[in-house]
């Protein structure tokens, strides 16, 4: 079962409920119009980005149905961050996660997925295919890991289609790009700068490695990046803990990626949402 899919199930339950016990011409429309709204993508992280907002976003746990109905209990998250990185790419299970997720939530709602691909340094096709298959299952947009440089983050930015924000400016899919090595730092300011690109993110867990732990480094790289998207006006992310998230917000990070609900509500109190 497809993200979207699992989204309009309540709606379309809801208005065959309708239609089988009769209802007048009104109710028909009122039920037409909600099965509309169930099918139309979820383009709330925009909305929010749009109206500069920081967005806030937590990693998906245990890739089973299971995990989804535990995440349908996190109601405070602007997107679940489901990775299939490293590992077999089972799309099969994350459309399992996504059905649980959202029956779980009924009528409160699911959470948009952004799907973390394997680096686009593994293969330009595989990438394309695999942004493809996320797509088809539903996914609100791509993370890319280990981009390196401007080819990478037009391909990143192509490979979502004509419905890429901003590149459209009414499209309903991001792009997420992580600079996790240093020729991506070397190159940040032409990847900052590719056209439609919608989100870029240091990753501080591979920069600690690039770095050999040396964390003066690691955060004069993400204070590099951070500079390059402030200057070139596109969104931020970083990974940030309860402890830390309200100071990134308070440097212009405007995407926090988290591994606990407790550093959510964190930083929507210093966000003032």
């Amino acid at each position: 079962m497809s993200l979207s899919t699992a989204q309009g199930r309540g709606a379309v339950l809801f208005a065959l409920t309708y239609l089988v016990g009769g209802c007048d011409t009104k109710a028909g429309d009122t039920n037409t119009e909600m099965l509309n709204k169930a099918d139309q993508p979820d383009t709330s992280i925009i909305q929010l980005l749009e109206a500069g907002q920081p967005i806030f976003g937590i990693f998906s746990g245990e890739h089973t149905s299971d995990g989804g109905r535990a995440m349908a209990e996190t109601r405070n998250t602007d997107f679940v961050f489901y990775s299939l990185e490293s590992g077999p790419f089972d799309i099969p299970a994350m459309e399992e996660y996504a059905s649980a997720m959202a029956e779980a939530s009924g009528d409160q709602g699911t959470h948009p997925m952004l799907l973390r691909i394997p680096p686009i340094r593994d293969g330009h096709d595989q990438a394309r295919a695999r942004v493809t298959e996320g797509l088809r299952a539903g996914v609100a947009g791509i993370v890319y890991p280990h981009v390196e440089n401007a080819e990478d983050a037009a391909l990143a930015v192509s490979a979502l289609g004509d419905q890429a924000w901003p590149a459209n400016p009414k499209g309903h899919l991001v792009n997420l790009l992580l600079l996790e090595d240093q020729v991506a730092i070397d190159n940040v300011r032409e990847i900052v700068s590719t056209a439609g690109v919608s989100m870029v993110s240091p990753g501080p867990g591979d920069l600690r490695r690039v770095y050999d732990g040396d964390m003066e480094r690691v955060e004069d790289a993400i204070q590099t990046v951070l500079a390059a998207c402030l200057e070139l006006n596109v969104p931020c992310g970083v990974t940030a803990g309860v402890e830390d998230i309200a100071d990134r917000l308070e440097q212009g990070f405007r995407i926090i990626i988290v591994t606990e609900p407790e550093a959510l509500a964190a930083g929507m109190a210093a966000a003032h949402r």
